[in-house]
């Protein structure tokens, strides 16, 4: 084809041929041409492009050329953003290119469509106004072989690659393919490619000014070959994108679906669910770390499907991370009148309790930010250490939570199960603290000495770090899997037996003893707190029955035997029910209880066994014995029969009671002289010791002294002191020792009318710890040896019908 072939009319621009391409190389160039300088794009030979020219210097330009010859100059700025360009603003080689149509645009914009014929080079430029004129020059171009191989087998790559390129990029159309089939010169198809490359004019530019044809396809090739691979990529990225964006968006309209469901059967949808724990999580107290969990992991249930059994799970666990009352507390009454006057309402007695809570009240009052004290209250059942939580609780002004232990064997029930299981919940220590609803209740862990342990393991071992004040701080819960503050909650243990408590659990707890009421106390409680709590259960008042002091005295001393009062209570309960139906079925009863209506109702008295019995008999001596309920009287009898002095032992004893009387006896005979008694005794006659209620398992030295008093009475035949009961350890040497539950051995003494106690010396200290209304009508001797047991103990009045030994 030749240029002159193109007019204004023509509707198609044919390709370049070599012969066109030859033509055009032969073709001398004009000395000088007028230059224009285009922001964003590089002109190649044979290449055909539309300009829009705004500058008015530009249209000027084109106006005029087109009116003329039709040729001008074309060079890149080297800034696009260069308004009026000078000769420094341009690139000094560009083409030469003929206009081959000019457009007016709407726009007021002049489009012009150029091709490009020879590469040239600026000599001089010979005047910027009003448009760029300039001497030219041929651009030097070196001589390449079209027919070697190399040359060749670069051409056919381009080829290639292109036709791959244009196949492979939706954004270019499929006719470009046949362009590229139907170009038949090479140096034309290496301008095309490059004109058309997603480069900016800086690296077309260079590829331009390359004079080498060869290296110009090499560099060509390159380009080609990076745009390549980011269409691999961008190919490979949209591909993943899509197949993610199908499962999302199949997803999305299936939950849809469900949340237009739910929302006819009148459900919550679960976004909604969502929205009202984000909105509920404002509002709660908790720290910048918890924030940031709840915040990851509410984004976890997002991405969850609500049909997967973990939805579940997730969604319990972040109702309750909603439910706990972070950083929640209730306020402190620090009135220390009122709170000891609530104690003493619902609670008689228990003074050491009462005033270690009036002690942590005036403390806490002093300094607002102590730790909760950890208090283990320990004694005998029905004396209302559990009870009397709820008052401490109310004295406090704080909220009041009950756990039982008795029995638990499984860790999971405090510190709670991994997340990783169907069904998995929080311990009961953090269910707990969500029902309080505030992180400072009063805490009862109601019988910790009955904590068991089993394969699934040690629930005693976990309540350590619930127990220590250093640890609480961030006791950690399986299942919330976060650090819950319980340093200021009070916790207040109850136990029957300290034995069976883990030593470093015990080592934790302040422990405060609570021992047994005595009967006056037992009156008291029953006079003021349990006859108005039966009559209110039973639908009764004070108008329907009476009961006086004398009265419940004979209920407390003739059908209770106990350190607590619940016996005590089911004993009047009997009395009200009586009344209850007499009222009911319109009978005649006395509304003021006598003694013979206690008989009536109750039976004859059934427990007087342990009152103090006469000293008519030799060989028999009162003892004093702690149990699990309380203090106890029993009785050390011993009998003489002739035989070869053996020496046995009945009663259900434990091993240690039975040393204790073999003891006793090797000392009496060491001793027999001292005693009035000769050698030749012990082997003439055989020796029986009984400790009576034989059914009841009994253990422990304190009988030693009463034992070796019983065989001193047997053996002199004289009697013991009337009205004297004792408890003591005895050594070989003679010595007493000290021995525990004083306290509680005296109130036994003290309900078997016992006048006189024999205590060892060391035992003198636990007396005066005791309340003086305690000891009151009862006289206490201290001693150390055996000597003065025996010097307190035996009389010289011989008994009734003695023996000549």
């Amino acid at each position: 084809m030749t240029f002159q072939g193109i007019d204004e009319d023509s509707e198609l621009i044919p390709l370049l041929t070599p012969e066109d391409e030859e033509e055009m190389y032969n073709e001398r160039l004009p000395e000088t041409l007028p230059i224009l300088p285009l922001r964003n794009t590089v002109l190649f030979p044979g290449v055909v492009v539309p300009i829009t020219a705004g500058r008015d210097a530009s249209i000027q330009l084109i106006k005029e050329a087109n009116k003329g010859s039709k040729v001008i100059g074309v060079v890149s700025q080297k800034d696009e953003a260069t308004e009026n360009p000078g000769i420094k603003d341009i690139n000094t080689i560009g083409t030469v290119a003929r206009i081959l149509r000019v457009l007016k645009m709407p726009d007021g914009n002049t489009t012009v469509i150029i091709q490009g014929k020879k590469r040239f080079e600026i000599a001089e430029v010979l005047t910027e106004q009003p448009y760029m004129m300039a001497t030219i020059r041929e651009a030097k171009e070196e001589q390449v072989d079209q027919s070697s191989k190399e040359f060749v087998a670069i051409i056919e790559s381009i080829k290639d690659l292109a036709l791959t390129i244009i196949k492979e990029n939706p954004n270019l159309p499929s006719e470009a393919s046949f362009a590229i089939k139907n170009i038949q010169s090479n140096s034309f198809l290496i301008n095309f490619v490059s004109s058309n490359l997603n480069l900016d004019v800086h690296e077309k530019q260079e590829l331009l000014e390359i004079p080498n044809l060869q290296q110009r396809a090499l560099a060509t090739l390159k380009y080609m070959n990076v745009e390549y691979q980011k269409l691999q990529l961008q190919r490979d990225i949209q591909s993943k994108v899509r197949s993610d964006l199908d499962q999302q968006q199949r997803e999305y309209f299936l939950h849809q679906q469900m949340k237009t469901i739910q929302e006819e059967l009148g459900g919550v949808s679960y976004d909604e669910e969502i929205q009202e724990m984000q909105i509920q999580a404002k509002d709660k107290k908790w720290g910048k770390k918890v924030e940031e969990h709840f915040n990851r992991e509410v984004a976890k249930l997002q991405r969850m499907n609500p049909q997967v059994a973990e939805y579940s799970i997730q969604r319990n666990y972040l109702d309750l991370l909603l439910d706990l009352p972070w950083n929640e507390y209730s306020q402190d009454k620090f009135d220390l009148i009122r709170a000891s006057r609530i104690l003493d309402r619902d609670h008689y007695g228990l003074e050491d309790v009462k005033r270690r809570i009036i002690e942590y009240l005036a403390v806490l009052k002093l300094r607002k930010d102590m730790k909760s004290p950890i208090l283990c209250l320990y004694g005998p059942p029905g004396v209302g250490k559990t009870s009397l939580g709820k008052s401490v609780a109310e004295a406090l002004g704080r909220e009041y939570v009950r756990m039982s232990l008795g029995g638990l064997r499984d860790e999971a029930e405090i510190r709670g199960h991994r997340k990783t299981y169907i069904g998995a919940m929080p311990g009961r220590i953090v269910q707990s603290i969500k029902k309080a609803g505030t992180s400072n209740p009063v805490f009862i862990l109601d019988e910790i000495d009955k904590l068991s342990n089993s394969h699934q393991g040690d629930p005693s071992s976990a309540m350590l770090e619930v127990l220590d004040p250093e640890q609480n701080k961030e006791f950690h819960d399986n299942f919330l899997e976060l650090g819950y503050d319980l340093s200021k909650v009070m916790f207040i243990a109850t136990a029957n037996n300290l034995a069976t408590i883990q030593p470093a659990l015990r080592d934790r707890m302040e422990i405060i003893k609570v021992t047994g009421y005595t009967i006056e106390e037992k009156v008291e409680i029953a006079k003021r707190h349990l006859l108005p709590k039966q009559l209110k259960e039973h639908g009764l008042d004070r108008s329907h029955l009476q009961i006086g002091k004398r009265q419940l005295e004979k209920i407390v001393e003739g059908y209770t035997r106990e350190s607590g009062v619940r016996g005590l209570e089911k004993q009047i309960a009997k009395m009200v029910r009586y009344a209850a139906k007499s009222i009911a079925m319109e009978e005649a009863y006395g509304v003021k209880v006598t003694n013979e209506d206690v008989e009536k109702v109750l039976g004859p008295a059934r427990l007087e066994r342990d009152k103090y019995e006469n000293n008519e008999v030799a060989g028999v001596v009162t003892g004093l014995a702690w149990t699990q309920v309380g203090g106890d009287i029993l009785f050390i009898e011993s009998i003489i029969s002739k035989g070869k002095g053996a020496l046995n032992i009945t009663g259900n004893l434990g091993k240690v009671m039975k040393e204790s009387a073999t003891i006793a006896m090797e000392y009496i005979k060491s001793n027999a002289e001292k005693y009035g008694l000769r050698p030749d005794t012990f082997e003439k006659y055989n020796v029986h010791i009984h400790v009576p209620e034989g059914a009841t398992p009994k253990d422990g030295p304190s009988a030693g002294i009463a034992m070796l008093t019983s065989l001193v009475s047997l053996f002199t035949q004289k009697k013991v002191k009337k009205s004297l009961a004792m408890t003591g350890e005895i050594t070989l040497r003679g010595k007493v020792l000290p021995v525990g539950g004083i306290k509680e051995k005296i109130l036994a003494a003290k309900r078997a009318r016992i006048k006189e106690i024999i205590l060892c010396e060391d035992n003198r200290k636990d007396v005066e710890e005791i309340k003086e209304q305690y000891l009151k009508g009862l006289s206490f001797h201290y001693v150390s040896d055996m000597s003065d047991v025996i010097d307190m103990a035996i009389t010289d009045q011989k008994v009734k019908n003695a023996k000549k030994l």
